[in-house]
């Protein structure tokens, strides 16, 4: 809504322009009049609708063309004044005033009009009679106002009159000749039902248009109010009223009605408590509020956010299979100016056999994006109505900012829920297939994909220690001369070569010895396609030997040439790197129970190490008492081994 109001009066000499405005101001009519009144400014403490509102006097005597062209491209409002007992300021107003406000207005954006009919004091018939015909001409003209500088008739109303036609304007709303709402207005409008539709059963019932009257007026409708209006309803359509709720139907001609009774106002409350601007455009402050994020910080979406999407998810997952149909997933967007998802989401999030998103899949989606684009991420939430469902001053309440990495490096912990993993690897390595592994899909299921719809990243779950976390993969196209910043900013690395390419591990070692070798970040070697035969590589080191000299885990082998799913163990192993990248395991066991982890942890027991020491000094300067000791050395001591 706008921050101010300006208002211009033009018309004749001699009709009473100046006077109105005296008359305003000093609720009294003036004893002289000067010739113009000063620009005054009515503070928005005093005026109906709480917005300062400027009113511009003119005066052909004393101002020029060019200025009166000057403030008509300033006023948001017109008010064209005549005089009730001169014919001749009635015929100007079509012959004369219109046509030139016209001509000097953008035809996209006209200012709206009022018709003033001053001096009604002097006549005891109305101009009305002459005043409509000309009102059903103009689009323009919002109202026609009759009114006494004199005796202050409708001093006051002039002015609200004025401010309403730029603050809630019929143009966007309705159309006059057609007598039904505008296409935006029905769009926008619908979008408001939909969103405030909290069961997607295509009516609002009595709990619903309750959250929805709380939402816009503050203050819920009482059931007999309730029971009103849908009477009313009832009266004018057949079907407005369905199962005892409103239907859109219903919904879109008690906006019909509200506007044709001049209370645009409540439309227009409506359209801007869900984020409409005066052109029925949801505004930028809506869409993208502000979010401050800091280097080495990432974007999560926080427990309310995820709440929020499992209500929309059910809402449009009407069979109740925990999967979107393309239908559905359709119906969902339905508040959207446009789909926000490609074909390729299939392929970046888990599915169903029949390549139906899942409800893990759905969440994973909405986590990549807001880890990748968070601005994107508000947009969709505010399509949605998140900031209105939810009571919230934005839908950047939805969004966490997760702690600076270095702070987590130097804890040792980090509270993340989802990491980062960049694949690389050169050309034909299965850096892809490793992909699609994640969610699930053998090799014969990948075959399956069209070139168009292949993704470069794949997110799900995983779980550390008890712990549900995203795992975000994103494959890195091999120019290895032109890494980026955001190729190399990650939490873990994946190194692919395949053990069938004798060239392949080449390309793996280079990229680590120049990018990673003295970074904190920990990498992982995966020898893809290991049901194959594995062949030499053209490198001055074997792959497990550069990961020894490295100080790097052994490479891993990973097939996806497999009839079940593939593992996903290697998958919570990465995670886990991610989570705690100051650990220097060389256990690769996804449960961190094997005999390898069970004796690193208890060997890091102070307890333990006092113990050993304590063992020693028997052995070797005690052993008169070593018979004592013996049986526990000796069970310690097979412990120490097998580790």
């Amino acid at each position: 809504m706008r921050k101010d109001v300006r208002i211009l009066l033009v018309g004749e000499p001699k009709v009473g322009k100046t006077s109105l405005i005296m008359s305003l101001v000093s609720e009294e009519f003036p004893d002289e009049v000067p010739r113009r009144a000063e620009e005054i400014t009515i503070p928005a403490d005093v005026t109906p609708e709480r917005v300062p509102t400027h009113i511009v006097d003119y005066s052909e005597a004393e101002q020029s063309d060019e200025q009166l062209y000057q403030e008509i491209s300033k006023a948001n409002v017109i008010c064209i004044v005549y005089s009730v007992n001169n014919k001749k300021s009635i015929e100007k107003v079509t012959s004369h005033w219109i046509p030139l406000i016209n001509d000097r207005t953008d035809k996209d954006s006209r200012v709206p009009l009022i018709l003033v009919g001053n001096k009604s004091d002097l006549v005891e018939h109305s101009s009305m009679e002459t005043i409509l015909p000309i009102m059903n001409q103009y689009q323009d003209i919002e109202t026609c106002v009759e009114c006494s500088a004199k005796n202050l008739k409708n001093i006051s109303e002039l002015f609200y009159y004025a401010q309403k036609a730029v603050l809630h304007p019929t143009g966007p709303l309705y159309c006059p000749e057609e007598k039904e709402l505008k296409p935006s207005c029905i769009k926008s409008l619908t979008r408001i039902f939909k969103v405030s539709d909290l069961d997607n059963d295509g009516i609002l019932n009595d709990n619903e248009l309750n959250f929805f009257q709380r939402t816009c007026f503050n203050t819920p409708l009482a059931p007999q109010a309730l029971e009103d209006v849908k009477n009313v309803v009832r009266r004018n359509m057949t079907d407005g009223v369905t199962d005892n709720g409103l239907s859109l139907k219903g919904f879109l001609f008690l906006h019909t009605l509200f506007i044709q009774r001049g209370r645009h106002e409540t439309t227009w409350t409506v359209l801007r408590r869900f984020g409409y601007d005066d052109d029925l455009e949801l505004t930028q402050e809506y869409l993208f509020p502000m979010v401050k994020i800091t280097p080495d910080c990432t974007t999560e979406l926080n427990h309310n956010a995820y709440l929020f999407l499992q209500s929309v998810f059910d809402k449009h997952d009407k069979d109740r299979d925990c999967a979107l149909s393309p239908e559905e997933v359709k119906d969902l967007f339905k508040v959207f100016p446009y789909m926000p998802w490609g074909p390729d989401v299939n392929h970046t999030v888990g599915t169903n056999e029949q390549g139906w998103i899942t409800y893990q899949g759905y969440l994973s989606q909405w986590t990549l994006t807001t880890y990748l684009d968070v601005q994107r991420s508000l947009e969709y939430l505010g399509y949605l109505g998140y900031s209105i469902i939810y009571e919230q001053e934005s839908q950047a309440a939805a969004i966490t900012v997760t702690r600076n990495k270095r702070i987590d490096l130097q804890k040792k912990q980090t509270q993340r829920s989802v990491f980062r993993c960049n694949v690389l690897g050169d050309r034909g390595s299965g850096k892809s297939g490793f992909l699609q592994a994640f969610l699930g899909k053998n090799l014969e299921g990948q075959r399956r994909i069209r070139e168009d719809h292949k993704s470069l990243y794949a997110i799900s779950t995983t779980y550390v220690y008890g712990q549900e976390k995203y795992l975000l993969l994103h494959e890195v196209m091999p120019d290895f001369d032109f890494l980026s910043e955001a190729d190399l900013a990650c939490d873990v690395v994946c190194l692919v070569y395949d053990i069938n390419n004798p060239r392949s591990f080449e390309y793996c070692a280079k990229v680590y010895k120049q990018y990673f070798i003295d970074s904190k970040t920990p990498c992982m070697v995966i020898a893809a396609k290991s049901d194959l035969h594995e062949v030499g590589q053209h490198y001055s080191l074997l792959p497990h030997e550069f990961c020894r000299k490295h100080k790097l885990h052994p490479p891993q082998p990973f097939t996806c040439s497999m009839t079940d799913a593939p593992s996903k163990d290697i998958y919570t192993r990465l995670t886990t790197m991610a989570m705690y990248p100051h650990a220097r395991l060389r256990c690769m066991c996804a449960s961190n129970r094997c005999t390898y982890c069970l004796c690193q942890n208890l060997l890091k027991l102070e307890l333990l190490r006092s113990i050993k020491a304590q063992l020693r000094r028997v052995m070797f300067n005690r052993c008169s008492n070593a018979c004592v000791w013996l049986p526990l050395f000796l069970f310690l001591l097979h412990v120490f081994t097998c580790c």
